[in-house]
């Protein structure tokens, strides 16, 4: 899977429409996006989670979704203007969005809920929504931060029913990646921008990319697929 981070966004406005849309037509197979929920209880797109007001950096749980940016999308909106088949990765940096998340690819998108993926940075977390949904749930963190080592953070994901692992490319190697898959996860790697990063990861067996640089990607993505690798 090749998610296009924030829409196109080393081509376009980040997390905006146009760079949805944009990353679909440069071909990405995915996007990706940060997830929250608005004082009104609309689930919204945006990275950092803050607008800016008279110098004030303001939450958006404390915002009204009518009194968002224009350049700030809902999910809805995100789903009707990007209709067809391709895979969702959402941070949920808010977990309390989780259950408008899932309400919303019901009604706009249902076929979507097999294809989305609910990521997080607390694996907990992420097990907990395990009865909510038939979603792909993903524990985002760092090789730093598993204390107990691979192979046993492996074997709690896939006895809690989480389906992925995603860590920074540079926490990638071959043996890991091999690690993972047999306990039957997927396995993702984020802030791949260069080609040489993204050429290794498709080589080494990841079974998803994010980048910036969608048209990197999908060089890097057709070049292996075209090999066979």
């Amino acid at each position: 899977m090749a998610f296009a981070h924030r829409g196109a966004r080393a081509h376009a406005p980040e997390n905006t429409i146009a760079a949805f849309q944009l990353a679909l037509r440069l071909g990405a197979t995915g996007l990706e996006s940060d997830v929250w929920l608005t004082a009104d209880g609309v689930a919204v797109l945006d990275h950092d989670g803050v607008v800016k007001r008279r110098g004030r950096r303001i939450p958006l749980s404390a915002v009204y979704r009518d009194d968002l940016p224009e350049h700030v999308p809902t999910l809805a909106d995100m789903l009707r203007y990007c209709p067809g088949g391709f895979d969702l990765s959402l941070d949920v940096k808010d977990p309390t969005a989780v259950d408008a998340v899932i309400e919303v690819v019901r009604e706009v998108q249902p076929l979507l809920e097999s294809r989305l993926w609910l990521c997080h940075h607390d694996w907990r977390t992420v097990a907990s929504w395990r009865p909510l949904t038939s979603a792909r749930l993903v524990d985002s963190t760092r090789l730093a931060r598993i204390k107990e080592g691979a192979e046993r953070r492996a074997a709690v994901l896939a006895e809690s029913g989480i389906d992925c692992i995603n860590m920074h490319h540079t926490d990638w190697n071959g043996g890991l990646v091999t690690l993972f898959h047999r306990f039957d996860l997927y396995t993702l790697g984020w802030d791949m921008q260069q080609d040489h990063v993204l050429n290794d990861a498709f080589r080494m067996g990841l079974d998803g990319v994010f980048s910036d640089h969608t048209d990197r990607m999908m060089e890097a993505y057709a070049a292996q697929i075209g090999t066979g690798a």
